[in-house]
């Protein structure tokens, strides 16, 4: 079934209930949010010759367009391919390739010209041709038909290899991961407001898809992310209003809160995940709001829909083991079953740490053109995680350890590879390695180990403005330490243990 059915059946059923707004200001009723799709699509297939299976990639702050654009895709059966706004304008060069995306809209159409050329055509949020699209003659027709398995949404996660890889979700994956939302992480209704401080080319954009279902409202702030005190106000105002956020932003909110007296009113769910919250971030954040607050764990090939710790788990102090509940990230989502192996993928008994494994109708159809990581990835139908953690006896997962080196800094995933590889194209570099520092704020910080070449002077500021060219400004490492040489073991592997041991 072509999820794009879940807007028009919403639009059909209240077209006139509030859909999108941006700030305060309605952008769309229900009505006028499905004929919009309706016409971006029209006007993809007319002006673009965007078809079923096509890939139209999404970079684009947050914005109430962005789902009227998702919908579009999805109406006419193509695929949508979302790109993370922070990205250097040669990393989404490298994802529109690799995709073969056949169109990009992106905010300000010249990605192209900023990347030195792309092949893909480009069209600017708000330009004529963006103009052209929604003033296309609505054809009222139906979204087009579409099985479970076909592709709805490449998501282009990188990899310890440094090379981004497309996650492939079908329908079928959208469908399952939004209905273990309805049941396991907050119930949904047309009453209630979701909010988008989050990127909505990540989960938090794919948390739409219930609400739509719901006929409930949707807000982007007017900051396109997040503000403290632009939730504060946009929660007063809606009521009843939920938002995914990543650990970080929560210290933020709370921080804010506490100095301002506010204390959650409007605020329904606030989820959280994406990076460890610690314990007593996460008692400062219950004692200021009360028990508001649910936790996922996932990742891009089951998005969102892993496990799952409710508002009443989460604030539960009358089990005898709720501290370690609640420092655990949960219980299996309706969806997916999960077990813990070793490296031979057998099953490890209760307590035991090895590595998660997990199957369900979440679980991604493979990764895009990659079989080998596609092999690597899926046994059996089990997904490998490269997590590392435990089960205890009633099922609550803990996590030990992440997959090998990577850092999460404010909530998102940044590969030491990646990184690494952009450092030793400096011309002075000779080797780099990357680790992750622990850091109150971010929960880690970028270090970065250099050894330039002889009689090179260079130094962190030169290092500075080359990864500021090359790539995203939050892959950046923060940190430098310049060694004569990199700490190696005898068959010349870069030994991490002891760089981290240097701090």
């Amino acid at each position: 079934m072509n999820i794009a059915n879940w807007l028009d059946a919403s639009a059909r059923r209240t077209p006139d209930a509030p859909a999108l707004f941006y700030g305060t200001e309605l952008h769309a009723d229900y009505r006028g949010f499905a004929a919009r799709a309706r016409r971006i699509g029209e006007g993809l297939t007319r002006a673009h010759g965007i078809s079923e299976g096509d890939r139209v990639a999404i970079f684009l702050k947050n914005c109430p367009e962005v789902l009227e654009l998702i919908f579009g895709i999805w109406w006419i059966g193509a695929v949508a391919v979302p790109i993370n706004a922070k990205l250097h304008a040669k990393e989404v060069a490298f994802i529109l390739g690799d995709s073969g995306a056949d169109l990009l809209v992106s905010d300000s159409g010249d990605v192209g010209d900023q990347a030195g050329s792309t092949d893909c055509p480009e069209i600017a949020l708000g330009g004529v041709e963006w103009q052209h699209l929604i003033e296309t003659d609505d054809c009222g027709g139906a979204p087009l038909t579409r099985g479970r398995d076909d592709l709805a949404w490449l998501f282009y996660t990188s990899g310890t290899t440094g090379r981004p890889k497309g996650v492939m979700l079908s329908h079928g994956n959208l469908i399952s991961m939004s209905l273990c939302y309805a049941i396991d992480v907050d119930q949904v209704s047309s009453e209630q407001t979701i909010l988008y401080p989050a990127p909505m080319s990540h989960g938090g954009g794919l948390y739409a898809l219930p609400y739509i279902r719901a006929g409930a409202r949707h807000v982007v702030p007017l900051s396109r992310g997040f503000d403290a005190s632009e939730i504060e106000q946009l929660a007063r105002h809606f009521d009843e209003t939920v938002y995914f956020a990543a650990p970080t932003m929560i210290r933020r909110q709370i921080e804010l809160s506490r100095a301002n007296g506010y204390r959650g009113e409007g605020i329904r769910t606030i989820i959280y995940g994406g990076g460890p919250m610690y314990s007593g971030d996460l008692d400062d954040a219950l004692e200021l709001f009360g028990g508001r607050f649910a936790q996922i764990y996932g990742q891009g090939e089951s998005p969102m829909t892993i496990t799952v710790m409710s508002r009443d788990m989460v604030a539960d102090e009358a089990h005898p083991n709720w501290r370690t509940r609640r420092e655990s990230v949960g219980i299996a989502q309706a969806c997916i079953e999960i077990r813990i192996a070793d490296e031979d993928l057998r099953d490890l008994p209760s307590g035991v740490p090895g590595e998660i494994l997990v199957r369900g109708d979440t679980v991604m159809i493979g990764y895009w053109q990659n079989d080998a990581a596609t092999a690597e990835a899926l046994h059996d139908g089990w997904l490998r995680t490269g997590d590392i953690g435990r089960l205890d006896e009633d099922g609550y997962l803990t996590l030990t350890d992440r997959a090998k080196d990577v850092i999460i800094s404010g909530g998102t995933n940044i590969y030491p590879r990646e990184v690494e590889e952009v450092l030793v194209r400096h011309p002075d570099v000779v080797e780099a390695a990357v680790i992750g520092v622990p850091d109150a704020e971010w929960g880690e910080r970028i270090k970065a180990f250099v050894v330039v070449a002889p009689d090179c002077t260079t130094r962190e500021p030169e290092l500075e403005a080359w990864c500021r060219s090359e790539m995203a400004s939050f892959k950046k490492p923060s940190l430098y330490t310049f060694l004569p040489e990199l700490p190696k073991n005898a068959y010349g592997k870069i030994l991490k243990r002891d760089l981290r041991e240097l701090g």
